[in-house]
């Protein structure tokens, strides 16, 4: 399912026993733009520390009763290595938070999550799974952070960030959600990390190789748009692109 990324804010995390906290933000990575931890709000519960939940202990998305379900306890949370709420995310602290959990390691294979493009959730079969290899370095953004970041496209700048949607079973960033609205009043439209040249993080500028012209003419997103494959096909139709799920396909 693709959720907006505001949209979850706020939602209460429900762990094994009982509520943690609520959804205050997500961190992704820059090379393959998909989620990596969850940053929960514990109120008072857990002071001083950023509380990070990966999505390989992240559960359905209820969105009628505005819920996350987090296969984690309070006491495993609180005992999990601690990192400071002012504080990057490091790789030594990630080595000891996956070390902790004994979880496969993102980085320990080619695709988005190691050795599959999704995250396996299943922990029986953490253990067969790559462990500890050296990877790919990176850095990883928040979704709060990087909105407001500016696009750029081949012509010239056409709008800024104002959200992103996230699919919950892969945890992947399938669309930017951009506001053109000092080029045409009120208009948002999608643009998948796919079609991303670059990103100048100390510009906070995204770059993509599209016209303005091209963009102007994409398919119109509401916040009451209804993101099913149909409108999905007709984005990547319009930008003459194969869609995301056809790589999914493949990769599984």
């Amino acid at each position: 399912m693709l959720n907006n990324a505001k949209t979850l804010h706020g939602y209460k995390l429900n762990g094994r026993d009982g509520e943690i906290g609520t959804v205050r933000e997500f961190f992704f990575d820059d090379r393959h733009w998909t989620v990596r931890y969850l940053v929960a709000d514990t109120g008072s519960w857990l002071t001083g520390r950023q509380v990070l939940i990966s999505p390989y202990s992240l559960g359905s998305v209820d969105l009628e009763a505005k819920t996350l379900a987090v296969d984690l306890s309070k006491q495993q949370i609180e005992a999990s290595p601690a990192l400071a709420s002012d504080k990057p995310v490091s790789r030594q602290f990630e080595e000891s938070y996956y070390g902790y959990y004994g979880m496969p390691m993102y980085w320990g294979g080619p695709y988005s999550w190691g050795a599959y493009p999704y995250p396996v959730r299943d922990r029986t079969k953490w253990a067969d799974l790559p462990h500890g290899e050296k990877g790919w370095d990176l850095d990883l953004r928040s979704t709060l952070d990087v909105t407001g970041h500016h696009l750029q496209a081949t012509d010239g700048e056409i709008g800024h960030v104002a959200d992103f949607v996230i699919d919950d079973e892969t945890w992947a960033i399938r669309y930017l959600i951009v506001s053109t609205r000092n080029w045409w009043p009120g208009k948002l439209v999608l643009i998948s990390p796919q079609w991303i040249d670059r990103v100048s993080w100390d510009e906070k500028k995204v770059f993509v190789g599209l016209s303005r012209e091209s963009i102007k003419h994409s398919p119109a997103y509401t916040e009451a748009s209804l993101l099913n494959r149909s409108y999905e096909e007709g984005l990547y139709h319009h930008y003459d692109r194969s869609g995301y799920w056809v790589d999914d396909m493949v990769a599984k």
